[in-house]
């Protein structure tokens, strides 16, 4: 019995011993004011807590200290720490987001059909056209504003509050805090910058897990998460996925990963890589835009470092699974 509490005890130091808790304080960055309700958060993942009324926050990363930290806030813009340490306390401090907000105020004077189709829009680029992005509901649209340039041809959002999402075919709610929309009408394409908090839907979690279980299944297998986590693990192949270069060489695990300190990965190759997913034909590519692209086990990768085209592109915010989700 006490061999048994001992080794009990040397569990619960063990584990204590090797968490990793990350405390700070979010401050204004023009004024040094303490920022409360701050969300302070692993993006893509449910590892998230909030600041207290003098902008404090305790955060346990033990499962994600490789992956960035990021802090938002309303009204400000989001930041995102790559390099934060565990040992001291950091200071956060956030920009106001003071030219935006003038922006959107003077665009607001919006015909009711021009919002309607603005929405539309919206929804379809933002959330996606496939069945999960279509079973997506945003809560409170209110909060999105929209402006055209003068040639009408650019459409920008803008959201004053986060975006608050609830996916009906995966059974998440997401918090979207979006930095940056637009969408080009002549050439039918877009670009978006945010960051995004996942909870389980609960209230639907019981009665459909099944169907949400089946969906995520769907929309992981294939993904960009489910390439990376695969050529973290140099299971590609065995995953179903095949990589060549653009003279149709199959390119190996060796060829474009690198294992620096700490056991980090990155990806690194001069040239675009062409994906196949359970095909004969590549379904995607994937062009590096930087020398080393960091990614993670879980599926994650820095996505400033690389433009992905084709299938695994077009897959938006409905599509979207956590970093913390694991494939049954």
């Amino acid at each position: 019995m006490k061999k048994i509490i001992l080794l009990l005890i040397l569990i619960y130091f063990f584990q204590n011993g090797h968490a990793q808790i990350i405390r700070g304080t979010v401050l204004d960055k023009s004024d040094n004011i303490k920022i409360n309700f701050a969300s302070i958060y692993i993006n893509g993942t449910s590892i998230g807590t909030n600041s207290d009324q003098n902008g404090y926050f305790e955060l346990d990363i033990t499962k994600y200290g490789s992956l960035p930290l990021t802090i938002s806030a309303l009204g400000y813009y989001t930041v995102t720490l790559t390099d934060f340490s565990s040992e001291k306390p950091i200071e956060v401090y956030l920009t106001p987001k003071t030219f935006e907000l003038n922006e959107v105020v003077v665009v607001a004077k919006s015909t009711a059909k021009e919002r309607k189709a603005n929405l539309r829009l919206f929804r379809d680029q933002f959330l996606g056209s496939s069945y999960n992005g279509q079973n997506c509901i945003i809560m409170n649209e209110g909060d999105i504003t929209f402006k055209n340039d003068t040639s009408r041809d650019t459409l920008k959002a803008f959201a004053s509050k986060p975006i608050l999402i609830v996916n009906n075919a995966l059974g998440y709610k997401i918090t979207y805090y979006l930095d940056k929309f637009e969408y080009y009408r002549k050439s039918k394409s877009f670009l978006y910058k945010g960051s995004a908090f996942f909870n389980e839907d609960m209230s639907a979690a019981l009665t459909k897990k099944n169907f949400f279980e089946k969906k995520r299944k769907i929309a992981y297998l294939g993904s960009r998460s489910h390439f990376f986590s695969s050529l973290w693990t140099n299971s590609l192949k065995s995953n179903g996925f095949i990589v060549r270069n653009s003279v149709d060489e199959i390119i190996n695990y060796e060829d474009i990963v690198i294992v620096r300190t700490g056991f980090k990965k990155y990806l690194s190759y001069k040239g675009d890589l062409y994906i196949y997913y359970l095909s004969k034909s590549p379904n995607s590519y994937i062009e590096p835009l930087k020398d080393q692209i960091f990614f993670d086990s879980n599926g994650y990768f820095d996505g400033s470092g690389l433009k992905v085209v084709g299938q695994m592109a077009q897959q938006r915010i409905g599509d979207f699974l956590p970093y913390d989700y694991k494939l049954k």
